[in-house]
């Protein structure tokens, strides 16, 4: 990937000349069976421009509950791109609303009165981050978008982990975007490129898109350094499944060792706990990283995290979880 970085073709992409950009946006595009895309630095930029071409000021936009748009991109949704977020329920499974629920909370557009919210737009995440990496199967994805289009709204999906969701249900990514105007995708998470993302939709909407870019400060000149390493990072793809059996391996282990978690779809492996914060800093002196996420450890498994290193984890927690066992024992008796 490096090497490819150095060796890259490149222009000046605030005038869309940078030949490697170009090349990584249309490789994209066709993959996610779009038109056209634009690439962005991050995940976070890609989805506050399609919310701000989507938008207009004081308009409500739908995402389920928990959704990154909602709970870690700093309100930009509601601060830059002016839209009123509301949470739906994810009553289908995790991360998934239902089709009722997204009918009923777009019930009250039809002949509400001029001072009423709009509801212009329901936002997806496939995989859902804070559900643990949860995935939308084609057929629900379908059924949503439909029920979003029968209200007249607009339909943007964030598919950061839109390639793990794809390998998880073995469908090409194009079969899980059906439908959307707009999707995004990320290069830097388990694909390993250091940095970049794209968004993807019409040509008219990356028109606009590009000029939103550059709005925000997300116009680069010679980015074809970092869109080789994006392009490197496609090639990559096939090798999530090898994660996902990594987020197995480790979940089973954690629930033979008796923590409380659940069976992880792609790479991200959710444990419930007393004391998050406590737990983490008991793990950190193990030398075992991981992160809070919805109230929970989150551990996500990636390229650089090997089988070994996942049962030397599970062999460090297992040693410390019986040392903890041996001490209350020596309390107790003394």
């Amino acid at each position: 990937m490096r090497a490819a970085m150095a060796s890259a073709e490149v222009g000046d992409n605030v005038i869309d000349v940078d030949p490697t950009i170009r090349a990584l946006e249309e490789r994209t595009a066709a993959m996610l069976g779009k038109t056209a895309a634009l690439w962005t630095p991050s995940g976070t930029m890609a989805n506050l421009i399609a919310l701000g071409v989507h938008l207009r000021r004081g308009d409500k936009f739908l995402a389920p509950r928990g959704a990154h748009v909602l709970t870690n991109e700093l309100g930009g949704a509601a601060w830059l791109a002016g839209g009123m977020p509301e949470a739906i329920d994810t009553d289908a499974g995790p991360g998934r609303p239902s089709v009722a629920t997204v009918n009923r909370a777009v019930a009250g557009n039809a002949g509400a009165p001029y001072y009423a919210l709009r509801t212009t737009l329901l936002c997806l995440e496939n995989t859902h981050n804070a559900a643990g990496g949860a995935v939308t199967p084609p057929d629900e994805h379908a059924q949503l978008v439909a029920t979003a289009r029968e209200a007249g709204l607009s339909v943007h999906l964030d598919g950061a982990r839109l390639w793990n969701a794809s390998v998880a249900l073995d469908v090409p990514p194009a079969a899980l975007t059906v439908g959307t105007d707009t999707v995004s995708v990320c290069f830097s998470k388990g694909l390993g490129a250091p940095v970049g993302s794209v968004v993807a939709g019409s040509i008219s909407f990356v028109g606009q898109a590009r000029r939103m870019r550059q709005m925000l400060g997300g116009g680069v000149r010679q980015g074809g350094v970092l869109a080789a390493a994006c392009l490197r990072a496609l090639d990559n793809i096939d090798d999530l499944a090898a994660d996902h059996a990594n987020a197995d391996r480790l979940a089973t282990g954690l629930g033979e060792l008796g923590w409380d978690v659940g069976k992880p779809e792609t790479n991200i492996v959710l444990a419930s706990v007393a004391d998050v914060r406590s737990t983490l800093e008991a793990m950190r002196k193990l030398g075992v990283l991981a992160l809070p996420m919805a109230g929970k450890v989150r551990f996500v498994t990636h390229r650089d995290v090997t089988t070994a290193e996942i049962d030397e984890a599970l062999r460090r927690i297992e040693r410390a979880a019986v040392e903890r066992e041996h001490r209350a024992a020596r309390s107790s008796a003394g």
